[in-house]
C-alpha cells in the first residue's frame, strides 16, 4: 500500500513541477510538499537538512535563472532598459491573461507572446527605435523567456527525481 501512496505523491510532485510552465511557483510547491511529507510521513532519514538545502537551492536558482535569462536575451539582442522591463511586465500580463485558455497551457504562450510584445512596444514607444531593431530585441526577450522556462522546469523535474529516489522504498 505504501508504494501506491508514494507513487501518487510523486505524480503530485511532478504535476506541481509543471506549474513552472504557467509561471507559477511550482518548485516552491514541491519544496513545501516534500517538507510536509518529511514532517507527517514515514521516517525517511535521507530527507535531512542537507537534502532540503539542495531543494531550496535548486528552487532559488530556478527563479534567478528564469528572471535573468529574459534580461540576458533582450540585452543580447539590443534591448533598452525600458523595453526589457516592459517585456518582463508583458510576460507576466500575458501569462495571467492567457491562463484560462487551453486548460492553463495558454499561460505558456501568453508569457512568451507577452515578453515579445512588451519588449517590442517598449522599443517602439519608449525607446523610439525603428521596427527592425524592435523586432530583434523582442525576439531576444522571447528566446530568453523560453530558455528561463525550460531551465526552471528542468530544475523542478530534477527536484522530483531526487525526492522520488530518496523516498522510494527499497
Amino acid at each position: 500500500m505504501s508504494v501506491i501512496l508514494i507513487s501518487v505523491f510523486i505524480v503530485v510532485l511532478a504535476c506541481c513541477a509543471l506549474l513552472n510552465l504557467v509561471m507559477l511557483p511550482g518548485n516552491w510547491v514541491v519544496v513545501a510538499l516534500v517538507a510536509l511529507y518529511a514532517w507527517l510521513g514515514p521516517d525517511t532519514p535521507h530527507l535531512n537538512l542537507l537534502f532540503f538545502i539542495a531543494l531550496i537551492g535548486m528552487a532559488v536558482v530556478g527563479e534567478v535563472v528564469e528572471f535573468l535569462t529574459q534580461i540576458w536575451g533582450a540585452k543580447k539582442y539590443g534591448s533598452s532598459n525600458k523595453a526589457t522591463l516592459a517585456g518582463m511586465i508583458g510576460a507576466i500580463a500575458g501569462a495571467i491573461f492567457f491562463a484560462p485558455f487551453l486548460f492553463g497551457i495558454g499561460a505558456i504562450f501568453g508569457a512568451l507572446a507577452g515578453a515579445w510584445a512588451g519588449c517590442y512596444v517598449g522599443e517602439r514607444l519608449l525607446a523610439h527605435r525603428p521596427q527592425s531593431e524592435a523586432v530583434t530585441a523582442a525576439n531576444g526577450a522571447l528566446v530568453g523567456r523560453f530558455l528561463g522556462m525550460v531551465v526552471k522546469l528542468g530544475l523542478g523535474i530534477t527536484m522530483v527525481v531526487l525526492t522520488a529516489s530518496t523516498i522510494w522504498p527499497n
